[in-house]
């Protein structure tokens, strides 16, 4: 009883009297009965900025079908693109109307009608909220006005003039192109409540940097790590065998604007090394994958694979290192570098001899060929420096921790990005992390666990070293969950010719992901059962071309990467899946590529997307039925408890407080 005293003269301090605690229970109650928020579900963004920042603008088509079903027949076709686009991208539409040399009075004319067709559809998405929470979204600059434009009608006819006297007096102030600004990110704000980045941001396009920068900022986010950004948390951390990776990728695939551009990493050091090292070597085997469009010169192409062959003969040696340190991990097939044959020019994988496509190695010593040369051990010792000090980096990276985990359990959805570890005969598997066995939910808390060590550690103790190395074994161990291959099989796809040694096997969850029973016995390892919960992944792109399916065992399990990413389109088919839970239910929209944003901001191109209803629920799913009505529920518990104690005299009002305030 004493502790409940304590907490209750606690919650007082915020609810200091009778009437305050009566209110808040009033306001929650209410809450509860409001539609739920929209939930977006996006993955494996891969650094394509231009189109996942479309498809956040435009929220997967929700905003075109709010037009659609707001404005029908009354505006044109035309006309509604006009409107989407401006509300996608308002300074820019904005910046071409005014180029477009109009009068004045066709510009006023333009306001008015853009201004009030505006206000029409943040109403629509403003109508699920409070307005509390709606006035929170609004810029404080022009809160009042909106507010009064949302909340009062055209057609009242005891308020007509009063609303087209603030609308004209906006357009004669010049306030009309900020206003404007501020009512379309309000209504793409108000669009999606919370999105969830069901991991890899990282790697392949040029603009992951950009797009944490919009996500860090963004209102309401949560990641679940993949693979690549886990291999960029390592880096940050200072693991040399995820740096080397990191910077090995980007040379792969000529995305230096990341690397260089967007975190200012120098790799200056690296390429006067590859130009002294390789000078001579045409370095065939590492010419970068350069996308159409892209810029490069002969010679920079050929500086690229003089640089990518450098770092990644150093990722060869510093992994065989921590293979050697970390048995546990299971890793000794991807030692490679001591099977060559230098003299024959031959590598003996799996108990066969193999012709190697590149045998220049000066480097490597035959007699001890994982071992740095002094030139190779400081150009990653400064590539060391500049990712543990860079604080663009690092301000990123904290943003995956403090919003981001393993795996999230939302509203009857389990989010993780790859695999949850089984074995043959679909039962969960046990892996060993830090010395001990975990499996199933406690396998990915454990795991969670060292992966923070790896970077909030205290420098120089064992299990900082051990959680970096961790990270490594996260980006490309067998059975690692954001991972789940047997292996990656980066040498071999290098040097070898035959691609059957290319082949990287899928685990186990790949073959049982189709499989309902065993779906129902990892939403239950997660505390979710009933005929509406779902495993919804990343990781496996869905080649749609060929009829695959990203529904999985009878709507269970959804696998929602549909190839954001350019090099995986011509696999896919498609630019992208993308899933939409909201009130009525699952919607899952797969899009086309986008074609550009000059294109969607002049001719009015949006991005052509098709939507499928998932799932839908008898009755509207409401804010008491999520995992927030949960909370206030408890908040509410605790309020009427609060009232109980007053009333009674256990706890006395606080009027003193309340006259503070």
């Amino acid at each position: 009883m004493a502790k409940d005293v304590k907490f209750l003269e606690l919650l007082s301090k915020s609810f200091p009297t009778i009437q305050a605690a009566s209110t808040e229970i009033i306001n929650l109650e209410a809450i509860l009965n409001l539609p739920k928020g929209t939930e977006h579900f996006v993955t494996d963004l891969h650094g394509e900025f231009d189109a996942f920042q479309h498809v956040l603008r435009n929220a997967s088509g929700v905003i075109k079908r709010k037009v659609e079903e707001l404005f029908g027949p009354t505006l044109s076709e035309q006309q509604k693109k006009e409107l989407c686009a401006l509300i996608y991208y308002p300074e820019l539409k904005l910046k071409l109307i005014h180029a477009g040399k109009k009068s004045k009075k066709q510009i006023d004319d333009w306001y008015r009608i853009n201004l009030v067709n505006m206000i029409k559809v943040l109403e629509v998405a403003a109508s699920k909220y409070t307005r509390s929470k709606v006035r929170k979204a609004l810029p404080p600059e022009f809160s009042y006005i909106i507010e009064e434009l949302i909340h009062e009608h055209l057609s009242d006819n005891n308020k007509h003039e009063y609303i087209y006297c603030i609308l004209n007096t906006i357009i004669s102030t010049g306030s009309a192109d900020n206003f404007i600004c501020a009512i379309a990110y309000v209504i793409q704000r108000l669009t999606i409540d919370s999105l969830h980045v069901i991991g890899d941001v990282y790697d392949r396009g040029p603009g992951a940097h950009k797009i944490m920068d919009l996500l860090c900022n963004y209102h309401n986010v949560d990641f679940q790590w993949g693979n690549h950004d886990i291999i960029w948390m390592g880096a940050a951390a200072g693991s040399l065998a995820c740096i080397a990776n990191v910077v090995r990728i980007s040379l792969r695939y000529a995305n230096l604007e990341t690397l260089e551009d967007g975190y200012g990493i120098n790799i200056l050091p690296l390429a006067t090394f590859a130009m002294q090292v390789y000078g001579n070597d045409p370095c065939a085997c590492f010419k970068p994958k350069v996308s159409v469009g892209d810029e490069f010169s002969a010679k920079d192409v050929e500086l690229i694979a003089q640089m990518h062959k450098a770092i990644s003969v150093i990722q060869f040696k510093v992994e065989g290192t921590v293979i050697d340190r970390r048995p546990e991990f299971g890793m000794d097939d991807r030692k490679q570098l001591h099977l060559i044959d230098f003299e024959k020019g031959t590598v003996e994988i799996a108990g066969k001899e193999y012709p190697m496509k590149d045998t220049n190695f000066p480097t490597i010593d035959p007699k001890d060929p994982y071992k740095l040369t002094p030139a190779e051990e400081d150009v990653l010792r400064k590539l060391q420096m500049n990712f543990t000090g860079n604080a663009m980096l690092h301000k990123h990276v904290r943003c995956l921790y403090s919003k981001g985990s393993v795996y999230l359990v939302r509203n009857s959805n389990v989010l993780f990005h790859g695999s949850m570890p089984l074995n043959d005969d679909g039962t969960l598997k046990e892996l060993m992390v830090a010395g001990k066995l975990y499996k199933g939910r406690k396998l990915f808390d454990k795991i969670d666990e060292v992966a923070r060590a790896a970077y909030y550690g205290e420098p120089g103790t064992k299990m900082k070293e051990y959680a970096c190395d961790f990270m490594w074994y996260l980006w490309c161990g067998p059975y690692a969950p954001p991972f789940d291959k047997d292996k990656m099989a980066t040498f071999e796809r290098y040097f070898i010719a035959d691609k059957d040694t290319h082949k990287e096997s899928k685990g186990a969850y790949s073959k049982f992901k189709t499989d309902p029973a065993v779906c129902d016995m990892i939403l239950a390892e997660f505390g979710l059962k009933g005929d509406h919960c779902h495993i919804i992944n990343g990781h496996i792109p869905v080649k749609t071309i060929k009829g695959e399916s990203p529904i999985k065992a009878n709507g269970k399990l959804l696998v929602i990467d549909g190839g954001f990413s350019k090099a995986y389109q011509s696999e896919t088919g498609i630019a992208g899946y993308t899933l939409i839970y909201n009130s009525i239910g699952l919607l899952l929209a797969q899009h086309a590529p986008f074609k550009s944003v000059e294109s969607a901001v002049r001719d009015c191109v949006d991005i052509k997307s098709f939507t499928k209803v998932v799932e839908t629920v008898e009755k509207r799913t409401l804010v008491g039925d999520t995992d927030m009505g949960i909370k206030l529920k408890e908040q509410i518990k605790n309020l009427k408890e609060l009232l109980a104690a007053y009333r009674s005299g256990i706890v006395h009002e606080k009027t003193d407080l309340l006259r503070n305030k």
